[in-house]
């Protein structure tokens, strides 16, 4: 269980394809704190540590198992040396509850539309298929790329939905949301409460 609140960024070290796609990831974490089996966010997407190290400058790195399946239902391209992923880990009794429950599964892939400035925030237009969109409401919650972000808009144009939310300057200089750009695809899933609502 994590919130959506990005806690580091990491970076794909190397991407090898035995099986499943082994990721070593570089991360500022104290690794020594990380159990082998803890589950952490990597760009919304839990996944379990099989390993872990440190470099010689004492920089912290972590091995997860990504299976094809996961590779299929999030966003092309992430899963390559040199992409950076948003990283929390798991939710801890007693911790702040600061963005919404996210689960780390993903729902679907969405697509950006546009990026504008408002004042110091920005503005990005996100596209969903017909999969996605009954369960994206404006002044909902939504994670996108493992970060919690309440919708702003919702509107439906010939077959997909288009939403959009806020960043503030924080969320764009401390996340990989900063590097959003028309036609990035990106994980999204949905509140975990619309999922229940849906299925009752």
């Amino acid at each position: 269980m994590f919130t959506g609140i990005v806690s580091d960024i990491g970076t794909i070290l190397s991407a090898e394809q035995r099986g499943d796609l082994r990721l070593v990831i570089d991360c500022g974490y104290d690794v020594d704190a990380i159990a082998l089996g803890a589950s952490i966010a990597c760009s919304g997407v839990c996944l379990t540590v099989v390993d872990k190290g440190s470099h010689a400058d004492g920089r912290g790195w972590f091995a997860v198992d990504a299976s094809a399946e996961t590779v299929k239902c999030t966003a092309p391209g992430m899963w390559e040396a040199g992409r950076r992923l948003n990283l929390e880990r798991a939710l801890k009794l007693g911790d702040e509850l600061g963005g919404h429950i996210v689960t780390g599964h993903v729902d679907g892939v969405a697509t950006v539309i546009g990026v504008c400035e408002e004042g110091e925030s920005r503005r990005v237009g996100f596209r969903v298929g017909p999969e996605i969109a009954p369960y994206v409401a404006a002044k909902g919650s939504v994670t996108i790329d493992g970060v919690s972000l309440t919708v702003n808009e919702v509107a439906d144009h010939q077959g997909e939905t288009h939403f959009s939310v806020n960043l503030i300057p924080h969320t764009w200089a401390v996340t990989t949301l900063g590097e959003l750009g028309e036609g990035r695809p990106v994980n999204i899933e949905i509140d975990v409460l619309a999922r229940y609502l849906a299925r009752l």
